[in-house]
């Protein structure tokens, strides 16, 4: 049977499929900039990605038979993906909570928003920064609040050593420096 029969499923749809997941109850945080970040993203695939891939795909479909031309098919996929991106921004900037981790500025205790320098019980230093989940990016130093690593060192303070269930074991980790960004003037 010819592809251009077939019904096209939903399964491309899927907005749950590889997303971050929040934690039952527990709020979407993110910082002021991230926030920004993905309002931007969102608004820029509205305003002139969207646009962009209909223009294509109308253009592409005026040209007849659309089941082996690849502008056609092509553009119908990426409309998809745009929209279900669309679908996934909007939700979860409805749901985010802003939080501004300059607010606890010159602040020793451990809140979202904070870099933190620990050691490990081997002596090995790491710095991180806790960030909501859908900002944290892991090559920069980025960990999402849900993470194991954020939730042991949450509340603690400069100092304190805090325990880490890892798969090989509990680690210790000592605080050394809890630092927040400056208010913006």
């Amino acid at each position: 049977m010819s592809k251009a029969f077939t019904k096209e499923t939903d399964a491309d749809d899927e907005d749950d499929l590889a997303l971050p997941a929040l934690p039952k109850g527990g709020k979407n945080y993110i910082t002021p900039q991230g926030y920004r970040r993905l309002r931007e993203e969102l608004m820029s695939l509205i305003d002139v990605e969207r646009p962009k891939v209909v223009e294509i795909v109308h253009w592409a479909a005026s040209n007849g038979d659309r089941s082996e031309n690849g502008d056609y098919l092509y553009g119908k996929k990426r409309l998809r993906e745009i929209d279900r991106r669309i679908r996934f921004l909007t939700k979860r900037l409805d749901i985010a909570e802003v939080a501004d981790p300059s607010l606890h500025h010159g602040n020793d205790q451990i809140f979202f928003g904070a870099t933190v320098t620990y050691a490990t019980s081997r002596g090995d230093e790491r710095t991180i920064t806790i960030k909501g989940i859908d900002e944290a990016d892991n090559l920069n130093g980025e960990v999402s609040w849900v993470s194991p690593i954020a939730r042991a060192l949450l509340k603690a303070r400069e100092g304190d050593e805090v325990q880490l269930m890892t798969p090989g074991g509990v680690e210790k980790l000592e605080v050394l420096e809890v630092r927040y960004p400056a208010p913006e003037a």
